[in-house]
């Protein structure tokens, strides 16, 4: 099975290599290309998981779809026939794992949406019984649903660092009062409705995390949506609050890296066949659970 570890396409110049997406500038469109990259820790590990990028970007296709009615997004098209007579010689490369999008300006902050008490939030709720400044109710357990989907920003972080868990009021200062009390309505109601249709089908999203850009001054929703990237999928038939929970996401990986024995700062291991075989399986999972598609039908 060949994986995309990183793509160069040499007529085109190189916008931004992030951690799994190479983008590419098209004066004033961008083509986002979903490698087979995958990081963990802040960190892009050196082995990849084939299809990955595939993954990514037909589930983020199908969100965008789903939500438009909420919000307006950075899309112009994926399908590579339309795409500009420059990026012909890449069709192959391209199919399946690339948008061709606006190129808006992407605001500094992450917009995450919490419905249950997971992760880092968990971490911070023992500590400080709240949530970046969201004060919670006494005696949750580990991965309980909140009463209500929670809204707490981060700062985007450069590669090989971590980004930074904010208050609300911190967030206002970063990009004003007004932009941010709209990126929170608006983030809170497309977790709503994608929860709401994930649990239907079988799956629980626990927190995703959101990105805006503006474009012409217009507010669009931007990059990965409500992937195993950039959210938390767990098998709704197999939750059971007060423990850590079985996933589609890749919080697989991150245990099986906590295990190994790495240690933060080091150079990551390479990722045995076996695990990057069932990281595969859990990310076709979620695709075939969410979108009720597959590769082979692509």
């Amino acid at each position: 099975m060949q994986a995309l570890f990183e793509t160069n396409l040499t007529t085109v110049p190189l916008f931004h290599r992030g951690k799994v997406r190479d983008i590419y500038d098209l004066g004033d469109k961008l083509l986002i290309v979903a490698t087979d990259r995958i990081s963990a820790f802040d960190v892009v590990l050196p082995t990849p998981i084939p299809d990955k990028g595939k993954i990514l970007t037909l589930m983020t296709l199908f969100w965008l779809n789903f939500l438009k009615d909420i919000v307006e997004n950075h899309l112009i098209t994926a399908e590579v026939e339309a795409y500009p007579e420059i990026l012909k010689p890449y069709k192959e490369l391209l199919k399946n794992r690339s948008m061709l999008v606006k190129k808006a300006r992407v605001l500094p902050v992450e917009c995450i949406v919490r419905g249950y008490i997971t992760g880092s939030a968990w971490k911070e709720y023992q500590e400080k019984g709240e949530v970046c400044g969201i004060k919670l109710p006494k005696g949750l357990n580990e991965s309980e649903k909140l009463p209500d989907p929670i809204f707490t920003p981060s700062t985007k972080a450069e590669l090989g660092k971590h980004d930074i868990n904010i208050t609300f009021e911190e967030m206002k200062k970063i990009v004003g009062e007004e932009l941010s009390e709209k990126i929170k309505e608006i983030s809170l109601k497309l977790y709503k409705k994608a929860s709401s249709y994930a649990e239907e089908r079988g799956i629980i999203i626990a927190d995703t995390k959101f990105e805006f850009g503006l474009y012409e001054e217009k507010l669009l929703l931007v990059d990965e949506v409500l992937t195993p990237d950039s959210s938390r999928f767990w098998p709704k038939e197999e939750y059971q609050p007060g423990r850590s929970q079985k996933s589609f996401d890749k919080q697989f990986i991150r245990d099986w890296l906590k295990n190994s024995g790495w240690k933060v700062g080091s150079p990551p291991p390479e990722i045995p066949e076996d695990i990057v075989l069932k990281t595969r399986e859990k990310y076709l999972e979620a695709l075939k659970r969410l979108t009720g598609k597959t590769l082979e039908e692509e």
